[in-house]
């Protein structure tokens, strides 16, 4: 039983305190962007408010326009006034919510000053009236398709999180990337690790116990039935799942010694591809899900491995760090969690850096704090993580490319793992 729980503190790592971190490209002009506000009759008066900060932050996190301060009302077909002149806006981006009661409606326009000329419109609805922030999210991402700037489809997407609740419990989280939405989909016992079944984000697997023993589920958000798929008797957790769906990686322990494993969903059969008497966890599809990288102690402290998809030789990949972990892949690229400061009593440290397989590119992506449960957006141009504050928990974006970081706090407790 000692084993396995250091096996889980060794997935997971040790949070500390932590501050917000905003890096940002100076040498960068960016187009202003002024919003208008043309709501006229909408039922909900606290979100008709929210909807606006929350347009506002997703172009501010999209990266791709300077957003200027203050949200003008207007009507949705009003002639741009000569007062927006000495504000100096290239574009303006003019909104109009409609409903809120039930079905949420948004209307949405993006205008070039230089001509008035519209650049982009769109119409979109939103059943379910908890879901509102997710109108802002699908707007933001079109309206960057259109325009063919850098993709942030993964602003239309949900994470899925478990949360402790109280010691030996934790919930799974459905939620948007800011948290503003959040739904318990799963509670009451330890229900832990959940990672995405597909890219449709239909379903997700996590790891709970059952009659004390370590089993993996997959659950169906659209059915609410959870299937039962695999137990181990020392642990099983999902760690990645390839790209059509079909295998799953587990890390599992049937003798108190943690392996990766590569599950087939068709068979139901499981494969071994690494056979080591210490720790190895957390394997990840990479290089066309031809190879995997996983974290290992056969160095004596964990760092970061690649083996073939069929097992056999291993490589090292990282060379610098204490403790490496917290591992996600994205084609042949690699983020992982370092821990930095060694000192006893000193505060703890873990950093994010980028790698590639293909070459000795590395790149730091955070600078104090603990930041770790790295994972990359579908695009791969943008990473989600946890951020610990003290006896709190936030969720972290990295606009990779960009070279900005935001964060966004859980203000619930702390986070077991995220998956994106």
């Amino acid at each position: 039983m000692k084993k396995i729980l250091v096996l889980l503190v060794f997935i997971t790592s040790i949070f500390a305190a932590d501050a917000t971190i905003e890096v940002v490209n100076r040498g960068l002009v960016l187009p202003r962007i002024l919003i208008q506000d043309a709501t006229t009759n909408f039922a909900n008066s606290d979100i008709e408010e929210r909807f606006s900060r929350m347009i506002a932050g997703d172009l501010r996190v999209g990266s791709a326009f300077e957003v200027i301060e203050g949200i003008e009302k207007t009507t949705y077909d009003a002639p741009l006034g000569a007062e927006i002149a000495a504000k100096n806006p290239a574009f303006v981006l003019r909104y109009e919510l409609a409903g809120g009661s039930g079905e949420t409606m948004l209307k949405v326009k993006l205008i070039d000053t230089k001509d008035s000329s519209v650049r982009f419109e769109a119409n979109y609805s939103q059943s379910d009236l908890k879901r509102w922030p997710f109108l802002s999210h699908r707007a933001i991402a079109d309206i960057a398709r259109n325009l063919e700037l850098s993709p942030i489809e993964w602003m239309d997407k949900s994470i899925v999180i478990s949360q402790y609740t109280k010691p030996g419990e934790a919930r799974i989280i459905i939620a948007d990337y800011t948290l503003t939405y959040q739904n318990v989909v799963l509670s009451g016992g330890l229900n832990i690790f959940p990672k995405w079944a597909n890219a449709q984000q239909s379903a997700f697997y996590y790891t709970t116990h059952e009659k004390g023993k370590p089993t993996l589920y997959k659950y169906d958000l659209a059915t609410k039935q959870k299937s039962r798929i695999t137990s181990s008797g020392g642990m099983v957790v999902a760690s990645d799942v390839s790209k059509d769906g079909s295998k799953l990686l587990l890390t599992m322990a049937p003798a108190d010694q943690s392996d990766i494993f590569l599950y087939d969903l068709n068979t139901r059969s499981a494969k071994r591809i690494t056979s080591y008497s210490g720790i190895d966890v957390n394997g990840n599809f990479v290089d066309n899900d031809s190879r995997v990288v996983f974290v290992s102690d056969r160095l004596g402290n964990p760092n970061i491995f690649a083996t073939s998809i069929n097992g056999g030789g291993v490589e090292q990949l990282v060379y610098h760090g204490k403790n490496n972990s917290s591992v996600s892949t994205w084609e042949n690229y690699v983020v992982y969690s370092s821990r930095e400061s060694g000192a006893e009593y000193s505060q703890r440290t873990f950093n994010l850096y980028l790698i590639s397989t293909k070459s000795d590119y590395i790149r730091q992506l955070t600078a104090t704090g603990v930041n770790t449960f790295p994972r990359f957006s579908s695009d791969g141009g943008s990473i989600v993580y946890i951020k610990d504050a003290g006896s709190q928990s936030a969720v972290g974006i990295i606009r990779v490319n960009e070279n900005k970081s935001f964060s966004f706090p859980v203000n619930l407790g702390k986070l077991q793992s995220i998956d994106w």
